[in-house]
């Protein structure tokens, strides 16, 4: 199938929906906390919620994106996500909201299964690995324009009208897609029906060490970034003194890290090799976790605390293009499913693990620092474990095969 250019940037448009869901709001959750009469737990069980809905719609979307098509869940999911933002938008209490961000996440996983399964469908081999480096590139720049974005729009608007906006933005996905998007999974490569199918696909894929060395992977380095996303607005707010622009400013500079890193990470794998790759994002942000472990329990200086964050998310860009890459590649009959166990591992580690961020109340940086050396800890022990050695005998059958 060619690819036109209107569909590849469509495809690549339709994964700022998890990034910015996740972002945009981030600078004026200090005020929603105070507006809505809630706690520091409280206020960030708003982005618990969206990571539970991402991670719950990526297990649903994937196999039914296999079964039906790209194109109609994508429609249904870009709707519903519509839908619940203005849900967030109207939201009378923390309760109500946590609920409406339950299901924004749910539908904003729709855009960003689609966009790497439809990947899968159209590349592979080195144009894979550079469209999944592309998607890194995007998800970085939305998380630099998000909270600058949003930290102009709560000064005009309050939070409500963030979430008025990304009504806005699914409205205009959605029109985009219904006339853009073209189906990329023909009849002939989906899925049959049943449940018995879909169990099966799981069960197959939880013999692959490999994939499964990804997926854990992919979800520690992942809740690393978000107790970042979660914390950093808290911690550099209230206990740095930083405004809601500062905060922005920073998150902007430290996120330029995720994205030119991300950029890298294609380059270098096709110089070196995915695996060599993924152990130096995994070093770089292990470098990271000390040091933001350092800064939180000695109490060191803004720099001390902002160059850390900078390297962690460095590592995070240069580590998922490969890691993705590497569950992706052994499963074009199944993208779809496959990416929705890679990206719910992403959301739900995220999900599990945010709301210990703020357990000791907004002025401590310590649960967050020991929560991202958790994230990373747990991402490396996947690797070493579960990555290396089967992507070792890998090697060797091929090389024994061509002997």
């Amino acid at each position: 199938m060619r690819v036109t250019s209107a569909m590849a940037i469509l495809l690549a448009a339709l994964t700022i929906c998890a990034p910015i869901s996740m972002d945009l709001y981030l600078p004026a959750l200090p005020a929603l906390t105070r507006d809505l009469g809630t706690t520091t737990s409280a206020a960030q069980l708003t982005i618990t919620a969206c990571l539970t809905g991402l991670a719950l719609g990526q297990v649903i979307t994937g196999p039914l994106s296999d079964r039906f098509g790209r194109r109609r869940p994508l429609l249904v999911g870009l709707a519903a996500f519509v839908l619940a933002s203005g849900a967030c938008a109207l939201s009378p209490s923390i309760e109500t909201l946590i609920l409406a961000r339950l299901g924004q996440g749910f539908a904003a996983a729709t855009g960003i299964v689609i966009a790497q399964a439809s990947g899968r469908d159209l590349y592979s081999g080195q144009r894979l690995l550079e469209y999944y480096s592309r998607l890194a590139v995007l998800g970085g720049l939305a998380a630099i324009v998000g909270p600058v974005l949003g930290s102009h729009v709560a000064r005009l608007t309050g939070w409500r009208g963030m979430f008025l906006l990304l009504c806005l933005v699914g409205s205009v996905l959605l029109a985009a897609s219904a006339r853009v998007a073209r189906e990329t999974l023909p009849l002939s490569s989906r899925t049959g029906p049943g449940l018995h199918v879909l169990l099966g696909r799981f069960h197959g894929m939880a013999r692959d060490g490999l994939f499964i060395g990804a997926v854990i992977t992919m979800g520690g380095i992942q809740a690393a970034s978000f107790a970042y996303l979660a914390g950093g607005t808290f911690i550099l707010q209230e206990i740095y003194g930083l405004s809601a622009q500062g905060y922005a400013l920073i998150f902007a500079i430290t996120a330029t890290g995720y994205m030119s890193f991300g950029s890298l990470s294609a380059r270098l794998s096709v110089r070196w090799s995915e695996m060599a790759v993924l152990a130096l994002g995994l070093t770089l942000a292990g470098l990271a976790a000390a040091g933001l472990i350092l800064a939180a329990f000695a109490h060191l200086p803004l720099l001390c605390m902002t160059v850390p964050m900078f390297a962690l998310l460095s590592g995070v860009g240069l580590t998922v293009p490969p890691t993705t890459s590497l569950a992706m590649g052994g499963y074009p009959h199944l993208a779809g499913t496959a990416a929705s166990v890679l990206q719910a591992a992403r959301f739900g580690f995220g999900a599990s693990l945010v709301p210990l961020v703020g357990i000791a109340g907004p002025e401590d940086a310590r649960p967050f620092a020991i929560i991202v050396a958790s994230g990373v800890g747990t991402a490396s022990l996947a690797y070493i474990a579960l990555m290396r050695p089967r992507f070792s005998n890998s090697i060797e059958q091929v090389e024994s095969a061509r002997a």
